[in-house]
């Protein structure tokens, strides 16, 4: 499938309030983001653009494919592997994309908030490393 082809389309009128009160968490995201971008992938507005939409979807409340209007993980995976393919390669456990980003944001301030010392013990590991299909989130 050719990454380029992936359109992502949150639902901007779900998301309206959230974007407003939560705008530095926005810049956070797309900060993250582009610092893993691959420069190769399109040009920075091209990167500014798909790290927009990705940061405001990740305010959703559903799997982030979902928030974004993707069909499944795959084509959300595909395309942040070829947007952000360094931030990719670093969730070798293949945890649910928002839970990855999130982690990432706490790991940069050594804030440490998870529930135990490693993932494989925590009582939350379903939540961050379960399946991810549609049926099992309610809108």
């Amino acid at each position: 499938m050719d990454t380029q082809a992936i359109v992502a389309t949150p639902d901007w009128h779900a998301l309206a309030d959230r974007m407003e009160t939560r705008r530095d968490e926005i810049v956070d995201l797309m900060s993250l983001l582009r610092d893993h971008a691959d420069p190769a992938a399109g040009s920075p507005a091209d990167v500014d653009s798909v790290a927009w939409a990705i940061a405001c979807a990740s305010l959703g409340d559903q799997h982030l494919w979902q928030d974004l209007g993707l069909p499944s993980r795959r084509e959300l995976s595909m395309l942040i592997e070829h947007w952000f393919p360094q931030l990719a390669a670093r969730n070798t456990h293949n945890m649910k994309w928002k839970k990855f980003f999130y982690k990432q944001l706490c790991l940069r301030e050594d804030l440490l908030i998870c529930k135990a010392p490693t993932c494989g013990v925590c009582s939350d590991y379903g939540l961050c490393f379960g399946p991810e299909e549609a049926s099992s989130v309610t809108p």
